[in-house]
């Protein structure tokens, strides 16, 4: 087989399977406050889309849930797993309009959980919008080229599409919050479909075509941790007044002449010290050099 890709899946009719199934079938699931409204109004329409595969299908507004299940009449065993994707659709706030195409033959549905995959918030938040790009760009571009519809919804993403559009989105979500920007995966799929229409290439190796992601190590920070001093139970000595040094030089006890005295000839000792100097700098210029 050349490219199991493209080979045609026969439709399966009512005449396949004439006696029916021989157990029920049953998928439920919840969805969130903010949906009730919106799937109130398109409910009669889910209802109609599954009464052609006979299957039943339920809105329980009290417990927020949807619920499908099989009938003595559903002819089509895969048809309830298509139903069970298509309300988990609706619950991921897909509207209805691509949520229903989930129910053709050569269609299938993904929800690849993201919420788990980036432990620090702020750095998820930035790889998610790094996935939606600028005015939805990024995600614009990705659809056309895996031919599916792409929602990403709080830390889910929904995707809709064949089985190998699929497998090219979910390889780009998870590449996405491995932090490698999906820049990378767009020009790689573009380079593919410029390849597959080559004949010449057909049976070559890709690999000197595609671009190489190479991952940087960014050398963090070294945290300067403080080291502790070994307990004591006494606690630090005060720091010393200004009346603790007088007393200590003996200069609380002098009276106030003898202060104003000892003040002056200490100011006179520095001056005739820097006079020293001075003379002994002025007085370098005259010595005569060694000969």
């Amino acid at each position: 087989m050349e490219n199991a890709w493209k080979t045609e899946i026969p439709e399966f009719r009512p005449e396949d399977n004439p006696h029916g199934l021989l157990e029920e079938s049953a998928f439920a699931t919840l969805f969130p406050k903010y949906r009730e409204t919106y799937l109130k109004e398109c409910w009669p329409l889910v209802q109609n889309s599954l009464s052609k595969y006979h299957i039943k299908a339920d809105l329980d507004l009290l417990e927020g849930s949807m619920s499908v299940r099989t009938t003595r009449k559903t002819w089509d065993p895969a048809s309830i797993l298509k139903a069970r994707d298509l309300i988990k659709l609706l619950s991921r706030s897909v509207p209805y309009e691509h949520a229903v195409r989930v129910m053709e033959d050569d269609m299938a549905a993904d929800i690849i959980k993201i919420g788990s995959m980036v432990r620090n918030r702020d750095k998820f938040v930035k790889r998610r919008q790094r996935l939606i790009g600028p005015g939805g760009c990024t995600l614009k571009s990705v659809e056309l080229l895996t031919n599916c519809y792409v929602l990403v919804q709080g830390q889910t993403v929904a995707a809709l599409g064949p089985f190998k559009g699929l497998q090219q989105v979910r390889r780009i979500v998870t590449d996405t919050m491995k932090n490698v920007h999906p820049i990378y995966n767009i020009k790689a799929l573009m380079i593919k479909r410029e390849l597959e229409r080559n004949p010449k290439l057909k049976n070559e190796n890709w690999d000197r075509f595609l671009p190489n992601f190479k991952p940087k190590n960014v050398p963090k920070k070294k945290s300067t941790k403080k080291t502790k001093k070994p307990y004591t139970p006494f606690p630090p000595a005060p720091t010393e007044s200004k009346i603790d040094k007088l007393l200590e030089s003996g200069e609380y006890f002098l009276k106030e002449d003898e202060k104003q005295k000892r003040k002056k000839k200490l100011k006179e000792d520095k001056q005739k010290e820097a006079k020293i100097k001075r003379e002994a700098k002025r007085n370098m210029a005259f010595i005569p050099p060694v000969e």
